[in-house]
C-alpha cells in the first residue's frame, strides 16, 4: 500500500482588508492554506494587511494586480456595493471566490455573478455564516427529524441593539451603498428563514420607517476616511438619541417588518429593529405538530437554549416539553460560525462537493430583501420575487458539477506531479 501524496498548500488572496478581514485570518493554516496576497485601496487597509498576514504576503493597491501572485482562492471582503467587480474578475480568471454576504446589492449583479460562475466553471461560495451557527443548526436538525411535524410558519425577531453604531455612522446608512438594511443586515436572517422553512419567498409585503436616527442632529461633518466601527463603538452610550457622529446621509430604515409567502406555501415574518437595548435574534418555527424557539443565539457569547413544545395543548408554560443547548461547539467569532464557514470554503476549494451555504440561496435572500424594501417604500404594496433562471438553479443544486478546482495552472499541475 502506497501513501497518498499530501495536497499542496492553498494560496489564498484577500480583497478588502477592513472590518471583515478577520475571516481570512481564520484561513491561515501552515501546510494547508496560507494568505499570500492582499489588495486594499486605503493605506490603513494595506497596513492592516501587513499586520494580519505578515511580511511575506504581497500587498497591492488594486485587486487586478493580485493575479501575478498565483492564487488558488480569494476572499472578497469589500463593502457590499463593491462585491461584484472583483468577484467577476476572479471567476473569469479561474480563481475560486468567497464573497462575503450579501452577495450583491442588486439582483442583476447577483445573477451576473452566478451566471459567470456557471459559465466559467469556477467555484463560487457566499459567506452566509449563520448556517453554521450552532443554535440554528440544532433547530434545523429538529425540523429535519420531524419534531414539530410539517413546517407551516417561520418567524424571526432581530433586536439589533448596536444598530446605531454598526449601521448609522458610515456607508451602511446610505441607500446608494446598501439598497437598505433589509438587504444588508436582513440577508442573514432571510437566508435562515428560507433554510428553516425549506423554500424561497415569492410574494413579499413590508412596512418600515426611519423612526429614530433620521431625526438625530448629531451628524458627522468631517469625511469618514478610513475609520471603522471599532474606532467609535461605545456600548455605554444610551439611549440611541445620545449617539454622536452619525453619517451625514441617513436614508435607510431603522425599523422594518416583512411578511412573505414561500414557494412551498410556508408563511414567514421578519422584524428588524436597530434601536433596541438588547442584541440577538429570536426564531420561532411552527409546524402542524408543535413549535421550536430559541432564547439567546450565541453570537455575542451568550449560552442559548432551544425549546420545543410538541406534546400537548396548554396555556403559557415556561417549561417546554424539550429544552436543549446547541449540540455543536460554539467557540470563536459568531459562536464559532465564522471558523466553520472558512473551513467549509477551503474544503470546497480543494475538493468541491456539497456545502451548507448556497449561492442560489444567497441570491434569493438578496431578492427577498430588495422586494421587501420596494414594498415598504411603496406603502406595503405586495411585490413578487423573480425566479432565477432554471439552468442556474439546476447547476448549483448539483453543487457546481464540473467546476474546476483552484488554478488549473498551478493546482492541477501540482496534483498531477504528485507534489
Amino acid at each position: 500500500m502506497t501513501n497518498q501524496p499530501a495536497l499542496p498548500e492553498l494560496r489564498v488572496g484577500v480583497v478588502g482588508t477592513g472590518q471583515r478581514a478577520g475571516l481570512a485570518v481564520l484561513a491561515e493554516r501552515p501546510g494547508s492554506a496560507r494568505v499570500v496576497s492582499c489588495a486594499d485601496p486605503s493605506e490603513r487597509g494595506r497596513a492592516d494587511a501587513r499586520t494580519l498576514f505578515g511580511p511575506d504576503a504581497r500587498i497591492h493597491d488594486r485587486y487586478e494586480d493580485m493575479l501575478t501572485d498565483d492564487l488558488d482562492a480569494v476572499f472578497v471582503l469589500t463593502p457590499d456595493d463593491l462585491h461584484t467587480a472583483p468577484a467577476l474578475y476572479f471567476l473569469e480568471a479561474g480563481v475560486a471566490v468567497f464573497v462575503e454576504k450579501p452577495l450583491a446589492v442588486s439582483l442583476d449583479d447577483c445573477d451576473r455573478v452566478l451566471a459567470a460562475a456557471a459559465r466559467t466553471g469556477t467555484r463560487l461560495y457566499v459567506g452566509h455564516n449563520l448556517r453554521h451557527l450552532p443554535v440554528l443548526r440544532t433547530m434545523r436538525r429538529l425540523v429535519d427529524e420531524g419534531a414539530i411535524g410539517t413546517v407551516r410558519a417561520v418567524w424571526c425577531r432581530h433586536f439589533v441593539g448596536h444598530g446605531g453604531d454598526y449601521y448609522f455612522k458610515d456607508w451602511h446608512a446610505e441607500r446608494s451603498r446598501t439598497t437598505g438594511l433589509l438587504l444588508q443586515k436582513g440577508a442573514h436572517d432571510l437566508d435562515v428563514i428560507h433554510w428553516l422553512a425549506g423554500g424561497y419567498a415569492r410574494t413579499v409585503t413590508a412596512l418600515g420607517d426611519l423612526a429614530v436616527y433620521g431625526t438625530g442632529p448629531h451628524r458627522r461633518t468631517r469625511p469618514q476616511g478610513s475609520e471603522r466601527v471599532q474606532d467609535w463603538f461605545d456600548e455605554g452610550v444610551w439611549p440611541p438619541s445620545a449617539l454622536r457622529d452619525l453619517n451625514p446621509v441617513i436614508d435607510v430604515e431603522d425599523i422594518s417588518m416583512v411578511l412573505t409567502r414561500l414557494d412551498n406555501g410556508v408563511l414567514t415574518s421578519y422584524q428588524q429593529c436597530h434601536f433596541t437595548p438588547d442584541y440577538w435574534r429570536n426564531y420561532t418555527v411552527i409546524g402542524d405538530e408543535g413549535r421550536i424557539e430559541n432564547l439567546g443565539d450565541g453570537v455575542e457569547g451568550d449560552a442559548p437554549s432551544i425549546k420545543v413544545w410538541n406534546r400537548r395543548r396548554s396555556g403559557y408554560r415556561a417549561e417546554a416539553d424539550l429544552t436543549l443547548a446547541p449540540t455543536e461547539a460554539a467557540d470563536g467569532s459568531h459562536g464559532g460560525a465564522d471558523q466553520a464557514l472558512v473551513d467549509e470554503f477551503l474544503r470546497f476549494v480543494a475538493h468541491g462537493g456539497a456545502t451548507e451555504t448556497s449561492p442560489v440561496a444567497a441570491r434569493e435572500a438578496v431578492a427577498t430583501g430588495i422586494a421587501a424594501t420596494t414594498s415598504l417604500r411603496s406603502g406595503g404594496t405586495p411585490v413578487e420575487v423573480p425566479a432565477l433562471d432554471a439552468h442556474l438553479v439546476d447547476y448549483f443544486a448539483r453543487h457546481q458539477p464540473g467546476s474546476r478546482g483552484p488554478g488549473p495552472t498551478r493546482w492541477e499541475r501540482l496534483i498531477g506531479d504528485g507534489q
